[in-house]
């Protein structure tokens, strides 16, 4: 059955395109939700009149893909996870992890859907993940799995090292009055 899609659909088209489809998919699944219409003589004459606003749509769609891949394309990310023996994870990192690492650290909204993560992140250390932006736009990023233990020592270290440096600044500065006087 012959239908024109609406909204875009992965892996069989975009808005306005005319595919050919198993009926029972259209009829009980692309219709009912709106993802596409019939293709009907008269439908397929007004989509020959809509495919000027189709094809703005469509610019500012890849427009918008390709600015958001030069914001994340190459792009470091780091995701904190609970860490065992040997760097193996309690669990792993998810595609909404990653989602939520790159609003909180890039500040883009990504839909987790979008990540291809390929297999599951179960180890500490950088992993490639491909973000599929729009159709064929593609960003690559790395994500730095890292110890949750590991970050808060580090972040507590260096409060510990200026409460030390404290005293000696304060004894110094003592000696210099005196000296001066």
């Amino acid at each position: 059955m012959k239908v024109i899609l609406t909204k875009e659909l992965k892996g069989k088209g975009g808005e306005g395109d005319v595919v050919d489809v198993a009926q029972g998919f259209a009829v009980n699944y692309l219709i009912p939700n709106r993802l596409a219409i019939a293709a009907t003589k008269g439908e397929l004459k007004q989509l020959e009149q809509r495919r000027h606003n189709i094809a703005k749509r469509e610019l500012a769609r890849t427009t918008d893909a390709n600015t958001l891949k030069e914001a994340l394309d190459g792009k470091a990310i780091k995701v904190l996870a609970k860490v065992g023996e040997e760097g193996q994870l309690f669990g792993s990192v998810t595609s909404a992890k990653v989602a939520e690492a790159i609003a909180d650290q890039i500040g883009c909204t990504i839909d987790r859907k979008q990540i291809e993560l390929g297999k599951a992140i179960k180890m500490v250390g950088e992993h490639k993940v491909t973000i599929s932006i729009y159709r064929d736009i593609k960003a690559v990023l790395t994500v730095n799995v890292v110890d949750e233990a590991a970050a808060i020592e580090i972040v507590e270290e260096p409060a510990a090292e200026e409460a030390a440096e404290a005293p000696e600044e304060i004894a110094a500065e003592e000696e210099t009055e005196e000296v001066a006087e």
